[in-house]
Order: C-alpha cells, then structure tokens, then sequence
C-alpha cells in the first residue's frame, strides 16, 4: 500500500484555503462554509505558517493566488470533489434513481414520462439533474449518475447497458426572402451554412454547423 504523510495540515484550514482560492475571495468563502471572515482568514494563515509560505497576496480587493498556492489548488480542489463523490455514494438511499439529461428534452419531453413512470412505480424515487449540454456525455465514475439520457451515434463504452430511444430528424428552415429565390436541392444547401442566432453561438450549442 503506498505511504500517507504522518501529519497532514489541519482539514478545516485546507477547506478554508480552497474556498477562498475558488471563490477569490475570503468573504464568499466564509459564507460557504458558514464561518466568519476572520475564521477563514485564521485558517489560511494556520496553512501559510504550515507550510512556511504565503499562499494568497491582495490585489486590491481581491484575492490572487501565490506560485505555492497555484500548486496547491488543483490537488486540493481534486480531493474535496473526491470525497464529495465517496459520501454522496454512501448517502444515496435504496430505491433512488439518479437520471442525468439535457434542459430541452427534459422539459419538451422527459418530465411528462417521468411523471407517468412515478404514478407506475411510486416505491422508486427519481432524481433527475437537467443540464445544459454543448456535447451529450457523462462521466458516470465521476459524476453521481445512475443513467443517462444522451445524443449519440450509438458508439458507448462496451460496459454501458445502451437502450435506444428514438432517432432524431434534422430539418432546415428558411425565411421567407429565402424561399422565394427558388428551390432548394442539396446541392444548394451543401453550398451554405446554417444561421446561428447570436444567443445560441455565445454558448457554442451542438448540431448548428454547415450542412453537409
């Protein structure tokens, strides 16, 4: 078995130097953890004093990570998700379903099933996490999903249970200026590209691309 260090640094001084690093700010961080602004800023000089090094400097009113604090974060912020992961897994209840989906099929059409699907099985307590998606994917090592609802070309890791639900229909539209200057044949559509509203290119959604 590999060695752990005999003497870690104080867990709550480690939990209060990552909420401040996160947050950038020791006032957000102590109403996270719910304490004080002095105790988070008591904790992260515990942690300073342990390691001989300052782990933060001011830049006005915020906070900016020293060198030794940007080799810190990330391990730490790695173990607190860890240890998130272990206790939500133990906390789980029998009989509890954890379902991951996209916001638009959860709202046009998962939610009216899922309420039929509780009359049908009332002893099955469902909890459905509706996300929003740029690529339909999840991680179910580390994610704390049951199953999934996702897109896809029906290419899953060989140990997932796959059920297809239904085939998806990509349709173009046009304006009506468009629709008066003549037909449109795939040849013609494969010469443009598709218009992206200027909402959905900020946040990069899946399938508007050229059509090919």
């Amino acid at each position: 078995m590999p060695e752990h260090p005999s003497r870690l640094p104080p867990l709550y001084a480690l939990r209060a130097f990552e909420a401040a690093a996160r947050h950038g700010s020791f006032t957000r961080a102590a109403q996270e953890l719910s304490l004080t602004q002095s105790a988070v800023s008591r904790h992260v000089r515990t942690l300073e004093e342990t390691f001989g090094c300052r782990l933060f400097e001011r830049a006005g009113r915020q906070l900016a990570l020293t060198e030794p604090g940007k080799l810190l974060l990330p391990g730490l912020s790695e173990g607190f998700e860890a240890l998130a992961r272990a206790c939500g897994n133990l906390a789980v209840a029998e009989g509890t379903l954890r379902l991951k989906a996209p916001t638009t099929l959860s709202l046009r059409w998962l939610l009216a099933r899922l309420a039929r699907f509780r009359q049908l099985s009332p002893q099955l307590d469902i909890q459905l996490t509706s996300v929003w998606m740029a690529s339909d994917r999840v991680d179910f090592v580390h994610e704390p999903f049951d199953c999934a609802v996702l897109l896809g070309d029906g290419r899953f890791p060989v140990d997932w249970e796959v059920v297809p639900l239904f085939e998806e229909w990509l349709v173009p539209v046009c304006s009506p200026a468009a629709a008066r200057e003549g037909a449109w044949d795939l040849a013609r559509l494969q010469g443009k590209n598709c218009c992206i509203p200027p909402s959905t290119a900020a946040t990069g959604a899946a399938g508007c691309r050229p059509w090919a």
